[in-house]
């Protein structure tokens, strides 16, 4: 049988899938058939590795060699220049510079990687998700046979406290206590849920992180049943993300027949086991009560605490809930010491954070900095800055329940009091950044008709105060604003804070107190001035031609109501009383010709 010369691993992840991966792995394999190297070059699937703007990517070893923004017409020249000659295709690799860390080498995006510590997200990227065996050769599952075999539940649960490892769901309680709390508790029955129920716009941490590299939660939550005496995990996930549950399956089944999942693991005398329940997609049940109450086959509300769920859960039984990236933390800290992670990040944030980055930012995709790092490094160093020499207007954090932060916090670092005390949160890792073609006022407004939206309906504060909220943005957005307004907005904001019953309620004025106290002047525009300064709200706009007009007719071809009349060479004239103002005509003359005021 001929040697294996080249190993190539493809991205297999949603944002590659979608700009043709599968199909460049057709391409691939045609090839590789026609050249004859069939034999020669093994194929293997990969999770994200983080680098979504520049996808689909592929790696090729030896040499480490990464290749981005790939398509089917350029696999016959990889073939023919790399695979059959060893000459790398350098219009396609991505950077030129070697890039180590803790846990494995790569070829690639030293701007990117460069000032990125990858532990939740170790293995993504690098291993096939589908394969034990490939998780198996980065140490997997040592660490839970290091729990089982040197370890007692109290010591476990006391690495994870030395550690300070902190939820990272969103309310940063220290991990370390919420499992003392529930081992602590009496009855032999107790549960372990991970929480994978992610529906932040923009967000996609964990389901990234369970398609890359789903064992490793599942490795966390098994050391996470043995140290509070649980034997069943549960994993609640989104019925919408069916690649990340088709590896969970794949990994669950491999897990038991590995002999990591059922009775007597690893030939101790604990015995755990892991089923998949799916979520509907309600946003408020990320909330841990209402998830618990989705998993009894309640309508998905949450409840007054206490009792906490460590006290009284699923089923009325104690019950550890944590995120998938709290998960996905739990086997490198047993492996490595409470210690180590303890020396990463700051003093009272430990560890590395996860965060989805999107919006107007080059290097869109998936990032982990060690705690600490400002917010100016991850949209100018790892992000590569804002595109088409826009402006940086702001960044939200923490989601739909974050605050939009302007430039003056930029050298804010990433830790949960720090951006607190900047007024917004850490949430989950959803990082939205903004540029200066974004009105604020319709921002905040997206996001209020978003939680108001998913609001459960059960608490007053959060289902009529929102949607209250939402009525006079609306107002404003359409040119309809009132004196008085700003402070309305800031009356509600607060009273919704103080009084709603869960986190849903209490955080979802954030991104209208956090606009109004940062952006107020836009505000004022809007109300006082019917000005929309980014052109966002069409209500507020107005469109004319200008003695720039040649009379080329271009405006006129695409305009959808037929509001523009004029002859050709001729300056033409919008009739005000039929513009819808949709922008088609200013975005399509080429010559300055349309004012829009």
């Amino acid at each position: 049988m001929p040697k294996i010369q080249f190993k190539i691993t493809l991205c297999d992840a949603p944002s590659c899938i979608h700009k043709h991966s599968k199909q460049i792995r057709q391409a691939l394999d045609k090839e590789l058939e026609k050249q004859g190297l069939k034999e020669k070059v093994s194929i293997h699937l990969s999770g994200c590795l983080g680098m979504c703007a520049k996808g689909p990517i592929m790696i090729v070893n030896p040499g480490y060699v990464m290749y981005g923004n790939l398509t089917e017409n350029d696999v016959p020249e990889i073939v023919q220049a790399h695979l059959k000659h060893n000459k790398p295709v350098a219009r396609l690799v991505i950077g030129e510079d070697h890039l180590y860390n803790r846990f494995f080498r790569i070829f690639g995006d030293v701007d990117f990687f460069g000032k990125q510590m990858r532990i939740a997200l170790r293995n993504c990227g690098i291993i096939d998700p589908e394969n034990i065996d490939d998780y198996l050769s980065l140490r997997g599952y040592e660490a839970l046979a290091k729990a089982l075999t040197e370890m007692t539940p109290e010591q476990v649960v006391a690495e994870i406290k030395k550690s300070g490892l902190r939820g990272r769901g969103g309310a940063g309680f220290p991990t370390g206590m919420k499992w003392e709390f529930t081992a602590k508790q009496p009855g032999p029955e107790k549960y372990v849920i991970c929480n994978a129920d992610e529906g932040d716009p923009g967000a996609f941490m964990d389901r990234s992180a369970i398609e890359g590299d789903p064992h490793t939660v599942i490795e966390g939550m098994i050391i996470g049943g043995y140290a509070i005496g649980a034997s069943k995990g549960i994993i609640y996930i989104r019925a919408e993300y069916p690649l990340a549950i088709k590896r969970l399956e794949k990994a669950i089944a491999a897990a038991r027949e590995n002999g990591f999942l059922g009775t007597n693991i690893l030939g101790s005398n604990f015995s755990y086991d892991i089923e998949i329940r799916l979520g509907a997609g309600a946003f408020v049940c990320g909330e841990e009560t209402a998830l618990i109450h989705s998993i009894e086959g309640s309508r998905g509300m949450p409840r007054p605490r206490p009792p906490f769920p460590s006290v009284s859960g699923l089923f009325g039984k104690p019950t550890l809930i944590n995120n998938v990236e709290t998960w996905a933390n739990i086997p490198v800290i047993l492996l490595d010491g409470g210690a180590w992670f303890a020396g990463i990040g700051t003093a009272t944030s430990k560890g590395t954070k996860v965060f989805a980055l999107a919006g107007k930012v080059r290097n869109t995709g998936l990032v982990e900095v060690p705690m600490g790092t400002t917010l100016r490094e991850i949209v100018f160093d790892i992000g590569g800055g804002i595109p088409n020499d826009r402006k940086f207007k702001a960044i939200q954090t923490g989601g739909p329940s974050g605050g939009c932060l302007p430039e003056q916090y930029l050298d804010t670092p990433i830790d949960y009091e720090s951006l607190a005390k900047a007024g917004s949160i850490m949430g989950s890792g959803g990082m939205i950044v903004i540029d200066e073609d974004s009105c604020m006022v319709n921002l905040a407004r997206f996001f209020i008709e978003f939680t108001q939206d998913e609001s459960c309906g059960k608490c007053t504060p959060c289902r009529e105060g929102t949607k209250r909220m939402l009525e006079i943005l609306t107002r404003i957005t359409e040119g309809k604003g009132q004196p008085g307004d700003i402070e309305k907005l800031e009356r509600l904001g607060t009273m919704i804070k103080k009084s709603s019953l869960c986190g849903l309620g209490q955080s979802a004025p954030n991104p209208v107190l956090s606009t109004i106290k940062n952006f107020r002047e836009e505000y004022e525009e809007h109300i006082y001035q019917k000005k929309c300064r980014a052109g966002v709200c069409s209500s507020l706009l107005s469109y004319t031609i200008n003695d720039n007009c040649v009379g080329c007719g271009a405006c006129k071809r695409v305009c959808p109501v037929d509001a523009i009349e004029g002859t050709r060479k001729e300056k033409h004239r919008i009739d005000q009383n039929k513009c819808i103002k949709c922008g088609q005509c200013y975005q399509t003359c080429k010559f300055s010709a349309i004012t829009r005021a």
